[in-house]
């Protein structure tokens, strides 16, 4: 089958990834040292069938959407991102967008964090990255509900806690941070068409925008009702990546603590079988 320079890049880049490097089980016996598709397309949530259309040369033009999926998958550099995105025939992200380039250290801290909830956001609140922990705590988010802005205004559907002054609190810190966002970046497309479905299916969000709020996201303690293991009592603290600005979400419970004993049980009961 005929392939294509794109489809030899990224074949390639899939052979010379091992699986735990993306922090995916060795088990098991393998024919080649790399990832297979299958893995390849979980980690990029596309379908398998995309990646082999891909390699042998049947797909040519991906979506930026898919070609930043890619390079997330296979922890490319900054460089090799650049180098896939103009194989893909597209521009890589300008200056004036919101960077979402997960650099390999900050992937290599999430498989080091294996019992701890991690994410990763960028600077618009998007969910890049979550280790399993963090997905079987929090949930699992698709759409424009990986966006934690988008959730907090308009999905009802979270496991935290909230008191009306704590939601109203984050709520404000959420539209201050993203006002000096669309200011970082004025020529993300997406960054805009995300502010503006939010101003027109919340008042709340619209109001606060209006009014001019600010805040800022800081850590704080929060309790999550977790359907398998109950209650559990969390500080979160947000860390910056230098020279990204994207945004570290992790969550720890105190020694001791019957919320530790909770994290240490979702920890097996939650990453290894479906969340009810």
């Amino acid at each position: 089958m005929a392939t294509t320079e794109l489809g030899a890049a990224l074949r390639h880049w899939r052979d010379h990834v091992p699986p735990q490097a993306v922090g995916l089980p060795v088990g098991g016996r393998r024919r080649a040292a790399g990832l297979r598709r299958e893995e390849l397309a979980r980690l990029a949530g596309i379908s398998a069938d995309y990646i082999v259309r891909l390699e042998q040369g049947r797909a040519t033009s991906p979506s930026p959407q898919v070609v930043e999926a890619l390079a997330r998958a296979l922890r490319l550099t900054r460089d090799e991102r650049a180098h896939l995105f103009h194989l893909a025939g597209l521009a890589p992200p300008g200056p004036g967008t919101v960077p979402r380039h997960v650099p390999p250290g900050v992937h290599r801290m999430l498989d080091r964090l294996a019992g701890t909830p991690v994410a990763v956001f960028d600077a618009a609140w998007t969910q890049l990255l979550a280790n399993p922990l963090y997905t079987a705590l929090m949930g699992e988010w698709h759409g424009d509900d990986a966006n934690a802005v988008w959730r907090n205004f308009l999905n009802p559907h979270s496991r935290v806690r909230h008191t009306p002054e704590s939601r109203g609190a984050l709520q404000a810190a959420h539209v201050a941070d993203l006002r000096r966002t669309v200011g970082r970046y004025p020529d993300d497309a997406g960054l805009r068409t995300l502010v503006a479905e939010l101003r027109r299916r919340s008042g709340h969000f619209n109001a606060l925008w209006e009014s001019g709020a600010v805040g800022e996201h800081r850590a704080a303690r929060k309790t999550i009702d977790h359907p398998r293991v109950g209650a559990l009592t969390l500080d979160c603290d947000v860390l910056g990546v230098a020279g990204s600005d994207l945004r570290v979400m992790v969550y720890t419970a105190r020694p001791g603590t019957e919320d530790a004993d909770r994290l240490a049980l979702l920890d097996v009961v939650g990453t290894r079988s479906p969340v009810g």
